[in-house]
C-alpha cells in the first residue's frame, strides 16, 4: 500500500503561508516524517536521529543552517532545542514563509524553546494516528459539531462500515504502518512499548524500573474513559502520587493520553471536577490490556470504554487536522451520577453528545442533557448518540442518532 492521504496537509500548507516555521508534534510512528517527505519531497531532509548530524547541531548550531540552507525539513528537533534561536535568526533575516519544517515527539523539550525563540513566527499542528476518515481515504476535512448542516455536508462522502470492520479497526488502531504493511500486531505494539520507554520516556525523566513504567501504562490503559484517579493508579503500581503525576504528564506531552476537562459554573454545584482521561490509539491501550482479538475486545467487559475512547480520538482528530490546537471539548458530571459524555461548545453554545456502542440508541440514552436546560446561563444545542446504528434519525427535537461513521 502506497501512502495514505491525511487531512492535515491542508492546515499545514496554510501556516506555511502564515509563518516562516511549521512545527508538527505528535506520539512515534503516527506519520510526521512520512508525511512532510511526501508533501515537500523537493527540499532538504534533516534527522537529527543521525549522530552525526546530531553532533553537528548541538556543537555546532551557528553554521547547521549554513551547510544546508532553508527551506529545510529538521525531523526530531527536540534532541537539538538550541537550534531554535538560529532558526528565528534565518526566519528574521530572509523574512519568507515556509522555511522550516520541524517535527517533535516530545512537546516537554520542545514548547518552552519555542516560546522563548519563535513566538508569533510558528504555526504549531498536533498530529495524531490515523482517522478513520483516513483510513477510509476520505478527504472530507471539517470539524465535527453535531449540527444538522454539518450532518448534511457528511453524509455526502460517509462511508458505509460493517460492525465487524469498526470493532477491527479499533483493535487494529491507528498507527500508518499498520494499514500499510501486513503487520504483526502484537509484534508492532510491542517494539513501539520498547521504543517509546527507551527513546522518549529515558529522556524525559529518570526511570528507575522501567517495568514499574510499564505497569503505568497498562494500569491507565485499563482506565481509559473513566475519571482520573491517580491515587488508585499509584497505589496500584507501587509508586508514589508525586511520581505517578509526573508519568502521567510525560503520556500527555507525548501524545500517547489525552485529559478530558470537565465543565462546570457556579450554578453547578454538584458538577464533579475531575478530568477523565483517554488513550489517543485503541490498539496500544488493547496491547497494553491484553485484548489480543477483535472478537475478544468486542465482547469484553472494557468493549464501551474502548467504543468511547475511539470516538473521542476521532473526535479529535477532526479538530487537529483542521488546524484547531485547543478545542473546547468537555464532560459532565455531577454527584447524583448524571453523565454527559461529551460537550461541544461552538460559539457559546453547548452541543451534548453521548456515546454508547449500542446499535439500537434510544431516549434513556440523552436523559441526562435535560441536566443543561435547567441550567441558567447555559445554551444548549443540538446534539446526539453517537453509537453503531448505520443511520441518522431524529430521538427528539434537538437529538439525533449519530452513526460513528459520520465523525
Amino acid at each position: 500500500m502506497g501512502y495514505i492521504y491525511r487531512n492535515v496537509e491542508t492546515t499545514i500548507n496554510k501556516a506555511a503561508a502564515m509563518f516562516s516555521t511549521v512545527l508538527i508534534t505528535g506520539a512515534r510512528q503516527v506519520g510526521k516524517t512520512t508525511l512532510l517527505k511526501h508533501m515537500k519531497s523537493d527540499i532538504t531532509y534533516l534527522t537529527l536521529d543521525d549522530p552525526i548530524l546530531l553532533q553537528s547541531a548541538l556543537e555546532e548550531a551557528g553554521s547547521f543552517f549554513k551547510t544546508t540552507p532553508p527551506p529545510v525539513i529538521v525531523d526530531e528537533i527536540q534532541y537539538a532545542p538550541n537550534l531554535f534561536s538560529y532558526i528565528k535568526m534565518s526566519a528574521d533575516e530572509s523574512g519568507k514563509k515556509g522555511q522550516f519544517f520541524l517535527t517533535g515527539s516530545q512537546q516537554f523539550k520542545m514548547m518552552k524553546n519555542v516560546s522563548e525563540s519563535l513566538a508569533g513566527r510558528i504555526g504549531i499542528i498536533n498530529l495524531l494516528g490515523l482517522s478513520l476518515r483516513e483510513i477510509k481515504n476520505d478527504t472530507f476535512n471539517e470539524i465535527f459539531v453535531p449540527t444538522e448542516e454539518y450532518f448534511e455536508k457528511r453524509k455526502i462522502s460517509a462511508r458505509q462500515m460493517g460492525y465487524k470492520e469498526i470493532w477491527e479497526i479499533i483493535h487494529k488502531g491507528s498507527m500508518p504502518a499498520m494499514y500499510a504493511d501486513e503487520l504483526d500486531w502484537q509484534m508492532f505494539y510491542a517494539a513501539y512499548t520498547k521504543t517509546y520507554i527507551e527513546r522518549d520516556v529515558r529522556d524525559l525523566t529518570h526511570v528507575g524500573d522501567e517495568r514499574k513504567f510499564i505497569k503505568f501504562m497498562t494500569s491507565m490503559a485499563s482506565r481509559t474513559s473513566q475519571m482520573l484517579n491517580l491515587s488508585a493508579v499509584a497505589n496500584e503500581v507501587g509508586i508514589s502520587v508525586p511520581t505517578a503525576d509526573r508519568w502521567l504528564s510525560i503520556m500527555i506531552s507525548s501524545n500517547i493520553m489525552y485529559l478530558l476537562q470537565p465543565y462546570y459554573n457556579n450554578i453547578m454545584k454538584r458538577a464533579v471536577k475531575t478530568p477523565k482521561l483517554y488513550f489517543l490509539d485503541t490498539g496500544l491501550a488493547a496491547y497494553l490490556t491484553k485484548w489480543n482479538t477483535p472478537q475478544v475486545l468486542e465482547a469484553g467487559a472494557m468493549a464501551g470504554a474502548f467504543f468511547e475512547t475511539f470516538v473521542m480520538a476521532e473526535v479529535l482528530k477532526s479538530y487537529y487536522n483542521a488546524g484547531v490546537s485547543d478545542p473546547s471539548l468537555f464532560y459532565y458530571r455531577d454527584k447524583d451520577t448524571r453523565e454527559i459524555d461529551l460537550l461541544i461548545e461552538q460559539n457559546g453554545t453547548f452541543h451534548p453528545v453521548e456515546i454508547k456502542k449500542t446499535a439500537n440508541p434510544g431516549k434513556e440514552h440523552i436523559k441526562s442533557f435535560s441536566v443543561l436546560e435547567k441550567s441558567k446561563g447555559v445554551t444548549v444545542g443540538a446534539g446526539g448518540v453517537i453509537c453503531l446504528y448505520d443511520k441518522s434519525v431524529r430521538i427528539n427535537e434537538q437529538n439525533v442518532t449519530i452513526p460513528v461513521t459520520w465523525l
